[in-house]
């Protein structure tokens, strides 16, 4: 099989230069504040127009990374209202840079609110967010109210969104280490997450430095944590998708992390 594409999770003041650094035909990176409401920023001198013309030239893949903060799914007003604001803004600066796509987790709703509420706000919030890119909603580590932590979740989140306007919009990222640390088999994830959604659009592919259903989401280096590692390469090669790796360090330890996945890739 060929071997899919494998960049990293960077930097955004320079993406472009972390690209070439790593050798890497794709980069994923925030758009300002992961942790605030203030909407995107373009640190990369020129704005959004000299960073798409940049990443053209290089042959570089875009992707953006949602604020952490986002929660479509919660009943909390003051959280679910700005999170859909943000969402918006985002989907619109990730689409004026060229991206590929806009990751955001699947957030989660209250201790004392039916799931029922946070699948049906997330029809609303694909319903009203105009998806000028694919939406690639991502599964999370942790939280018994998670809305894509657990496979049967993330079944009714794509049951609810699968009739919205907007839905051929809506993508996937599985991510290695949140499913690990979740509670699923890594043996068959892939195979369970194509039969809910149909598709794989993005690998975020991490170890884990927690055990399998800890709930942690906690992110090793390859070799370094307690994912087995032909599993990881398994999740890779059966996915086929591009692959992001979020794991620590900086271009150097990236690099080897890519070296590390090519080498189970290709054997």
């Amino acid at each position: 099989m060929t071997t899919p594409p494998i960049g990293a999770h960077v930097d955004q003041a320079d993406p472009i230069a972390e690209a070439i650094a790593r050798d890497a035909p794709l980069v994923q990176f925030f758009l300002g504040d992961p942790q605030g409401y203030k909407g995107p920023e373009f640190a990369y001198p020129g704005g959004a127009e000299a960073l798409r013309a940049a990443a053209e030239e290089a042959g570089v893949d875009l992707y953006v990374h949602a604020p952490y903060i986002v929660n479509v799914a919660t009943t909390n007003n003051r959280i679910r209202i700005p999170s859909r604001k943000l969402l918006q803004q985002h989907v619109d600066a990730a689409a004026s840079i060229g991206a590929k796509g806009l990751i955001v987790h699947g957030g989660h709703v209250n201790k004392s609110d039916d799931p029922e509420k946070g699948f049906d706000n997330w029809r609303k919030a694909i319903e009203a967010t105009d998806l000028t890119l694919p939406l690639l909603i991502e599964n999370t580590a942790g939280g018994d109210n998670a809305m894509t932590r657990h496979l049967d979740r993330i079944a009714r989140v794509w049951e609810a969104i699968s009739g919205a306007e907007g839905f051929e919009q809506v993508g996937f990222c599985l991510d290695t280490c949140h499913a690990h640390a979740g509670g699923n088999e890594l043996e068959t994830v892939v195979e369970k997450v194509r039969a809910i959604t149909g598709r794989i659009d993005l690998v975020h592919c991490n170890d884990s430095r927690d055990d399998f259903d800890s709930g942690a989401d906690r992110h090793a280096n390859f070799g370094a944590g307690r994912i087995d590692p032909q599993l990881l390469a398994a999740v890779v090669r059966d996915a086929g998708a591009p692959v992001v790796c979020e794991t620590p360090g900086g271009a150097a330890e990236h690099v080897a992390d890519f070296a590390w996945l090519r080498e189970r890739l290709d054997s």
